[in-house]
């Protein structure tokens, strides 16, 4: 399969390809008989079950593109959502597949336990991410048939039985996990990296809900910087920038934090991402094969063993781009996340593409092309394409009380939003938008062919120098076609900061 050439008619047709065959790692590589998904293929591995989270919002989106139907899907789903529900939970060192309600980081593909070659540790972040795709599920398969309410009824239970004061220890923090063994792991999640949805279920939870000033106590972490022209709160690894972005919406919304310096979670994961790759194109340590459509810093394999790489600034980069990263920040870099995809598919097709997509990682230099697709790799390549082409993941997911309590206890607010007034340039085939502002402000024009799927323009972002700021659509890149050449587009501004 991967010397297959295939041709394109369009970027829609390029991504329906991409996402389906991702898709396929969580359909075919599962285990039908628990609904486990390993870790890596075709490796033997474990069950990971992070990689059992994006596999549930998988099949949510499988449904809807074709690619299985309904029936199947429900199946899935309530085998799956049974192995979490009904495994047992204990403080034992084996015999588990939790405690407490979290469950075990790793677990064996056949009996659904503990995996006990790997230490495996009760995993925070990692039940977090089993938990969204779970409450995804819910959402989505919100049918009144008896399949369908027994899956949203599971949900509900294996969602509030897990106890989020006790992984706090009683305090403001949450740990990263617990041993049998030994207890407690030292770390805590402080912000800023992948567990901010870990927080945001947390404080959102039914039972035993964190206090509020946990939110407080994760920011505490932060560290605004300047990279390569963009500011922002960085995390090198640019999965850091994406998990938590997988499932919740943060384009319009946000905390004391961001509201304080003007910025989204998702203008932050923008600028990361647009940094990282002006890192690569600048190639401080001159690693081989970088460029403008060869990038992508993440947590990944690599010749010398699994680390976690990043920049800016750089961590661990030895030169190994892992295409996960660039599929990962579509929905914020639509136009250089594409064309990276298309270049690792038409250049290092025979080496990097499998019958389940893109493999986790390759380094030029060193002429190591990884031998396994990730769980974790593949999961966002889906979910964020499907973000970036229709947001029906974050509209769903959203639409939780856990997330939607959570948010509010957090401290998010909306932006204020604001229609601007048009005048059509027929000369240029362009439209003009002005809007009343306010002076060093900063604001984004977001455009739209129905009113339901939103997209952000590349160009878009304007900083107000007076009360009045404006904005040409002239097409590419600004938008995806001339204006004057689709039957409808809508527009829409929203402001950075508070109110």
């Amino acid at each position: 399969m991967a010397a297959v050439v295939r041709a394109f008619a369009n970027d829609g047709e390029f991504l329906e390809y991409i996402q389906a065959t991702h898709f396929d790692y969580f359909w075919y590589g599962a285990n039908p008989a628990n609904g486990l998904i390993p870790d890596r293929l075709p490796s033997p591995s474990p069950c990971s079950i992070a990689a059992v989270g994006f596999g549930l919002s998988a099949i949510c989106i499988g449904i809807d593109h074709g690619w299985i139907t309904r029936t199947q899907g429900v199946d899935r789903v309530r085998t799956t959502l049974n192995t979490f529900l009904q495994g047992p939970q204990g403080s034992g060192a084996s015999g588990t597949i939790g405690y407490k309600g979290w469950f075990y980081h790793f677990l064996d593909m056949n009996s659904g336990l503990r995996y006990t070659s790997f230490n495996s540790e009760l995993s925070s972040i990692d039940t977090a991410l089993l938990l969204a795709g779970m409450l995804h599920a819910k959402q989505y398969f919100n049918q009144q048939n008896s399949d369908e309410s027994a899956i949203q009824t599971m949900v509900d239970t294996i969602i509030n039985r897990v106890d989020w004061n006790w992984m706090a220890r009683g305090t403001n923090v949450l740990s990263m996990g617990w041993q049998p063994a030994s207890g407690f792991l030292a770390s805590n999640w402080i912000g800023y990296n992948e567990a901010m949805i870990l927080y945001c279920l947390g404080l959102g939870a039914a039972t035993n809900p964190l206090p509020a000033s946990a939110w407080t106590r994760w920011t505490s972490g932060y560290a605004w910087a300047t990279y390569y022209g963009q500011s922002y709160v960085p995390f090198a690894p640019l999965f850091g920038h994406q998990y938590s972005h997988c499932w919740i919406d943060f384009r319009h919304i946000a905390d004391g934090y961001m509201n304080s310096r003007h910025s989204t979670y998702f203008e932050n994961s923008r600028r990361a991402t647009v940094a990282q790759r002006a890192y690569c194109i600048a190639n401080p340590l001159a690693r081989a094969g970088y460029s403008s459509n060869v990038w992508g810093l993440t947590a990944c394999d690599g010749p010398a063993g699994y680390s976690a790489r990043g920049a800016p600034p750089a961590q661990n980069d030895d030169g190994t781009i892992a295409p996960t990263a660039a599929g990962g920040s579509i929905a914020f870099t639509p136009e250089y996340s594409l064309a990276a995809l298309r270049h690792f598919y038409t250049r290092f097709r025979r080496s990097v593409w499998t019958a389940y997509g893109f493999r986790d990682a390759f380094n030029q230099g060193e002429q190591w092309w990884g031998p396994d697709e990730i769980g974790i790799d593949q999961g966002p390549i889906v979910m964020m394409i499907e973000n970036y082409r229709t947001q029906k993941v974050w509209r769903l997911f959203m639409q939780n009380p856990e997330i939607q309590r959570g948010l509010e206890r957090a401290g998010f607010v909306p932006l204020s939003f604001m229609v601007p007034r048009l005048e059509p340039l027929f000369q240029q085939s362009a439209f003009s938008l002005n809007w009343e502002a306010l002076a060093g402000r900063t604001y984004q024009v977001e455009y739209s062919p129905d009113l339901a799927a939103w997209f952000e323009s590349p160009t878009g972002q304007v900083t107000a120098t007076n009360s009045a700021a404006g904005w040409l659509d002239n097409g590419p890149p600004a938008t995806s076609a001339l204006p004057f050449s689709v039957a409808h587009r809508f527009y829409r501004v929203y402001q950075f900061g508070p109110p």
